[in-house]
């Protein structure tokens, strides 16, 4: 396989809370650290397909709700979801796509254009990248691996999704993830890892190590349409995927499972 990027295409700033006093005795100041950005929990439309919602859930309520669902009444409140007004504007919601016990979750940020008229996610160039980033580790769609996005609908005119609109949607991705039980997730972009993450942050901060996204190791890397612009970036990802392909052996052998292709 070789051990460089081989792939062909084929085809808030944070609110910063009040602080008080500095304390009069010298603090020794640690390295900065990214913000929280979270604001406080908004009030959405019931969870569609639910019986016997109040007319107002708030958040937490709402995420209850939606934690306790299996696949199917999932894909059925996704599809009928209208809490944060994407729904109106979009074709159709993208749910997500691949091997529903998989080890490996890839996670972008919202569907496109093209996602928005297949109802699947990563289509079009950016999708055949990353299918090529896929056999660059040994892996392919669908097998092995689950791919989704942090907002189900598409933004009008791809723009980045909106905090509320974040916030509406996480909830349905926090329980694929719990259906799923990956052993890893790979953030792909910016927007997808300070969502997951609830930082605000460059991406190049976030490169290079492991994060931890409801306990599962989270590895950041570029977005396969970003990649399509920035090509000399390409080999930045792929030390983003070596590093993913790294923790993902170390975590089958400490189960004592096959090493499996990647």
């Amino acid at each position: 396989m070789g051990l460089g990027p081989v792939w062909k295409l084929r085809g808030r700033a944070p609110v910063s809370e009040p602080r008080g006093p500095e304390p009069k005795a010298a603090v020794e100041r640690a390295e900065p650290r990214p913000t929280p950005r979270r604001p406080a929990p908004p009030r959405f439309d019931p969870v569609p397909g639910i019986k016997g919602s109040v007319k107002i859930d708030s958040a937490d309520e709402r995420a209850a709700r939606i934690l306790r669902m299996d696949w199917a009444e999932l894909k059925s409140a996704v599809k009928a979801c209208e809490a944060c007004g994407l729904r109106k504007t979009c074709t159709q919601t993208v749910f997500g796509v691949g091997d529903e016990q998989a080890d490996w979750l890839l996670v972008g940020e919202a569907p496109g254009a093209e996602e928005d008229a297949r109802g699947e996610p990563f289509v079009g160039q950016a999708g055949r990248l990353l299918d090529n980033m896929l056999v660059a580790l040994g892996l392919a769609r669908g097998a092995d691996v689950y791919i989704a996005n942090v907002v189900k609908c598409r933004p009008p005119q791809n723009r980045t999704p909106e905090p509320r609109e974040v916030e509406a949607c996480l909830p349905y991705l926090d329980r694929q993830i719990e259906l799923l039980h990956p052993r890893v997730i790979v953030a792909l972009g910016k927007s997808a890892a300070t969502a997951l993450l609830d930082v605000d942050a460059t991406i190049a901060s976030l490169r290079g190590r492991i994060h931890r996204y409801r306990n599962v190791p989270l590895v950041v890397t570029y977005h396969p349409a970003y990649l399509l612009r920035n090509l000399p970036d390409k080999a930045k990802a792929w030390e983003d995927l070596l590093l993913a392909r790294r923790t993902m052996l170390q975590l089958r052998e400490k189960s004592g499972l096959p090493s499996g292709p990647a």
